[in-house]
C-alpha cells in the first residue's frame, strides 16, 4: 500500500516510471523527443553512486550532531546549503545539461535538500502534487528540474512519483490561461487528481546515481516514507543561460524564503 500525505493511492492508478534505454542515452534528438512526449527522463546511474553516497555521508555527519530542530536548521541553512560541497555536487550535472540544452547551462542558486524520516505522514509532510512553473513565473518556462535521490530510494522510502503525461494537459490549460494559479501546490489528494486526469501515478525503485529530469509543466509529488530509513534527496534546476531567469531563485534556499 502506497500513501502520500496519508492518502492511499489506488492500485488501479499506478504505473511504472520507465528508464531511458541505454541505446538512447547519447542520442540527443531522441532524448529531447522523449522528454517532450513523457515529461520526464529517468536516467539510471547518470551520477557516480560513490559521489552520491559521499555527499549523503557528508550531510549526515554535519546534521547528526544537531541536538534539536534549531541546531539542525542552523547547520542546514548556514553550512550545507551555501557550502562548497553542495555546489560541487550539483555542478556534476552541468556537462549533461550543456549537451542536452545545446548551449551554456545556468544552474539556479536556489537548490533544495529534502529529508523525510521514517513514519512521517499526514497532510503537510510529503511534497504535494504540483508542477514547477507555478513557482518560477519570473523566468523562462523551459527550466528543467533534476531530482536526485541521495542514496538508494525504493518506493517504500517515499521518492518522487509523476502523474503520467500530465504536462500535455498542463501546457494546454496554461496556454488557455486556466491554470495560472498563485505559487501553491495543486492538492495533497493524489488519488483524486489521478481520477481527474484519468492518469496513473508512475513509481519506481531508485538507486544511488539515478537522476530524473522533468519539465516545468510535469505534475509530480512525493510518497510517504514507510521504510525504516531516512529519505534524503535534492532537487535543482538548470536552463539555458541566454533565456529569461527568475531573479527570486538566485539566492540560497531557505525554508522561510517565501517561495
Amino acid at each position: 500500500m502506497l500513501t502520500s500525505n496519508g492518502y492511499v493511492l489506488d492500485e488501479r492508478r499506478l504505473g511504472e516510471l520507465v528508464a531511458v534505454p541505454e541505446q538512447e542515452r547519447t542520442d540527443l534528438p531522441v532524448l529531447r523527443r522523449r522528454l517532450q512526449e513523457d515529461g520526464y527522463l529517468l536516467l539510471r546511474g547518470l551520477l557516480d553512486p560513490q559521489a552520491v553516497l559521499e555527499f549523503r555521508r557528508y550531510y549526515f555527519e554535519l546534521t547528526g550532531g544537531a541536538s534539536d530542530r534549531a541546531s539542525y536548521r542552523s547547520v542546514l541553512f548556514e553550512q550545507i546549503v551555501p557550502g562548497p560541497e553542495y555546489a560541487a555536487f550539483c555542478g556534476l550535472l552541468k556537462g549533461w545539461f550543456e549537451r542536452f540544452l545545446g548551449g551554456e547551462p545556468f544552474l539556479h542558486r536556489r537548490k533544495i535538500i529534502r529529508q523525510t524520516a521514517p513514519g512521517e505522514n499526514g497532510i503537510g509532510t510529503a511534497t504535494q502534487a504540483h508542477y514547477d512553473l507555478v513557482y518560477l513565473r519570473g523566468g523562462s518556462d523551459q527550466v528543467l528540474s533534476a531530482w536526485i535521490p541521495l542514496g538508494d530510494c525504493p518506493v517504500s522510502q517515499g521518492g518522487l512519483t509523476y502523474l503520467e503525461r500530465s504536462h500535455h494537459r498542463v501546457l494546454t490549460e496554461e496556454a488557455a490561461g486556466t491554470l495560472k494559479r498563485p505559487a501553491v501546490s495543486i492538492t495533497a489528494d493524489l488519488p483524486a487528481l489521478a481520477d481527474q486526469y484519468d492518469a496513473s501515478w508512475l513509481v519506481t525503485d531508485y538507486s544511488a546515481g539515478d537522476v530524473v529530469i522533468h519539465t516545468a509543466h510535469t505534475i509530480h509529488a512525493a510518497l510517504d516514507n514507510a521504510s525504516d530509513v531516512t529519505r534524503l534527496s535534492t532537487d535543482i534546476r538548470y536552463q539555458r543561460a541566454e533565456e529569461a531567469i527568475d531573479a527570486r531563485w538566485q539566492h540560497d534556499w531557505h525554508d522561510r524564503d517565501g517561495l
